[in-house]
């Protein structure tokens, strides 16, 4: 089935769910997904976000479909490409409510995405569980869209996390007092320079290179010799995925290679470990996973059998246990009414792929990982504000 392209978005996708024959509409849920396909975050989206609604739709349809009040209902995707584009995200998630009539629509990927749709699913009154929206902005979004969920935190407590760990490194002699800081200019990236400078200050580190580059940037050569021209002990990067590549290639090049190294969004993908190989060793990253519990292994195992690619180290767990909360609120709540389903997530615990998830009083999940490390070829969490399963942080001996 194909959605026309009426609103200048990107011609829409609804994605085969394995449906065993004709079925009528009332067992049939269309749930709305949209992320970018296109633009500087579609890797990130190919990454994170397509595969777990594939495997979810797989997983929920290959079980018999979602119990909807003693009633089994298969789940039908109808995707759309944002581009990376806001203006595109709120016209896609406005058109899967009024013209395509979806039953339920899956939160966007990227914070910035997110911000900008709230609005519209609060104004058609659908639940929204964000698994890639990082703010400091959640008590204001919450006391403004009541129905928007976090799992990945704030950015204050994320950078909080890499402050703690290099806070660590410093005080066992194993880096100066030095940090080099950049970051993509966009909320993600902003908000996290302006959460960790006060930190870094607090912490008594200098920060001797302070730059930011806009989204989608190409040539990151001049922040990176930047950093480098100031000696730091440590270099932080508030970055997207096409950067964090990047900005990884051009330190080589560049010889930037302070004991920590960290970059953000991305350096968690099994192809950031396969791109860099043996130099991956020792840096450390946004987020994190219990990478050697039972959970994270038998979640990655199928992932990989069902999209036929490994699912990253950090945010991809998160995005499939958001769905799943969307799934356990509407078996517990027995009804596809949108506003009894969002009154169950709002007053229940959820049992998920990431463990338990407990809201706090500005719908967020308080328990998640800050920083992770590449060891022996495995990105592990190394800190996180309550998850089991870290492990020391190492320095980093160079990019060989």
């Amino acid at each position: 089935m194909k959605r026309r392209n009426l609103f200048g978005l990107a011609a829409a996708l609804t994605v085969a769910t394995a449906l065993s024959g004709p079925l009528a509409a009332q067992e049939t849920l269309k749930i709305g997904a949209v992320g970018p396909k296109t633009g500087p975050l579609a890797g990130g989206g190919a990454v994170t976000f397509w595969p777990n609604v594939q495997l979810w739709a797989h997983d929920v349809n290959e079980a018999g479909g979602i119990d909807v009040g003693g009633t089994k209902m298969m789940v039908e995707i109808i995707e759309y490409d944002d581009q990376t584009n806001p203006g595109e995200t709120i016209k896609a998630v406005q058109r899967l409510a009024t013209q395509d009539e979806a039953d339920f629509i899956l939160a966007p990927y990227g914070t910035g995405l997110n911000i900008a749709a709230a609005p519209i699913f609060e104004r058609y009154g659908y639940p929204m569980v964000t698994h890639t929206a990082i703010s400091d902005q959640i008590a204001d979004l919450s006391g403004k869209f009541p129905n928007m969920y976090f799992l990945l935190g704030g950015a204050t407590g994320l950078a909080g996390g890499v402050v703690d760990v290099l806070t660590q490194m410093r005080d066992a002699g194993e880096i100066g007092n030095s940090v080099a800081m950049v970051n993509v200019a966009d909320a993600f990236g902003i908000e996290l320079a302006e959460a960790a400078r006060p930190q870094f200050e607090a912490a008594g580190f200098e920060i001797v290179y302070d730059s930011s580059y806009p989204l989608g940037t190409q040539d990151l050569s001049p922040v990176i010799n930047g950093a480098r021209d100031s000696n730091p002990d440590a270099f932080v990067a508030w970055s997207y995925p096409p950067d964090t590549f990047g900005l990884t290639e051009q330190a080589q090049i560049a010889g930037l290679a302070p004991k920590a190294f960290y970059t953000a969004v991305a350096t968690a993908f099994p192809s950031y470990g396969a791109r860099f190989g043996a130099a991956a060793e020792g840096v450390l990253g946004a987020g994190g996973v219990f990478a050697d519990g039972d959970a994270f292994k038998d979640y990655a195992a199928r992932h990989e059998a069902v999209t036929g690619a490994k699912p990253d180290f950090w945010a991809s767990a998160p995005a499939y246990a958001s769905f799943q909360i969307l799934q356990q609120a509407i078996e517990g709540a027995g009804t596809t009414d949108k506003a009894a389903v969002a009154e169950y997530i709002a007053n229940n615990d959820f049992d998920t792929i990431i463990g338990p998830i407990t809201w706090d009083e500005n719908n967020s999940n308080a328990e998640y990982w800050t920083v992770g490390q590449w060891q022996g070829g495995v990105f592990k969490g190394v800190a996180s504000t309550g998850r089991d399963g870290a492990v020391p942080a190492m320095p980093k001996t160079g990019w060989e």
